[in-house]
């Protein structure tokens, strides 16, 4: 098959982002997840199915069939700002490896398109998806929310030993950049020694330069109502940029990387 005719499923896409990859770049949002994080800001991301959420009262379905030549052809309109910034596509999500046959026809095509290509993920899959998709991906953008498999199950639904042994053996194929964020999350991950540890492990990994610390924000909470769906969050607050930049200079001093916050 044509890599253009593969099909997947998408909720949005975002261009002139200068986000998740270096310079101004197009997000694709592929929807589908393992994880059911309790944080998550983009919960209509979470299930395969289409859906419906309201929205001032009117319902707006979200999630839409598309081929990868559908995608392209937005992607491909920026090409002038891409080369210009260094940008260029970047999959996320939900988790983009969920659906593994249309994210590879994403990024394959890209690159014969001379695009730089940046994918957003947990790694939660087997490791020969990930494979598969290496040789087509410049930067790995991927999640270690938490070195603590049992706390990582409570806040997420899964233990992370599969994530972080697919972080390992993706730095370890030197195939790839490989960037570590931290969505960082009071009451699950923020305290020091919480952020030391990953921060630690993140040094552990063969190649391994920058670490982003991505903080804890409210701005998916309001499409939790429109789903029908609880915020269990909803309690927690946002930290004070003087915490952030703290938990920041720990993990700076327990890794030596480049680290910083958002990214």
């Amino acid at each position: 098959m044509n890599d253009r005719n593969v099909t997947g499923r998408i909720f949005d896409i975002q261009r002139y982002s200068v986000h998740d990859g270096t310079g101004i770049r197009t997000i694709v949002f592929l929807k589908g997840c393992v994880l059911r994080c309790r944080w998550c800001c983009n919960p209509e991301s979470q299930k395969f199915e289409i859906e419906t959420m309201m929205v001032e009262g009117k319902p707006v379905v979200t999630g839409r069939d598309v081929t990868v030549g559908e995608v392209m052809d937005v992607v491909e309109k920026d090409r002038a700002y891409y080369r210009r910034s260094g940008g260029g596509l970047t999959l996320s999500g939900g988790e983009s490896l969920c659906q593994p046959e249309f994210a590879r026809a994403l990024l394959k095509s890209s690159k014969e398109l001379g695009i730089n290509t940046a994918l957003e993920s947990m790694a939660c899959a087997k490791y020969e998806v990930i494979e598969s998709i290496l040789p087509y991906l410049d930067t790995y953008l991927m999640d270690i929310k938490h070195v603590n498999p049992e706390k990582h199950r409570q806040f997420t639904g899964r233990s992370n030993e599969l994530m972080m042994e697919n972080a390992r053996r993706v730095a370890e194929s030197g195939m790839t950049e490989l960037i570590i964020r931290v969505p960082v999350i009071p009451t699950f991950n923020a305290t020091p020694e919480e952020i030391r540890g990953i921060a630690e492990f993140a040094a552990s990994l063969p190649g391994v330069r920058k670490l982003h610390l991505l903080p804890y924000h409210r701005l998916g909470q309001d499409k939790y109502e429109r789903l029908g769906r609880e915020y269990t969050m909803k309690e927690i607050v946002p930290m004070e940029q003087e915490y952030v930049e703290m938990l920041l200079d720990t993990a700076i001093k327990a890794s030596g990387l480049e680290c910083q916050i958002g990214g």
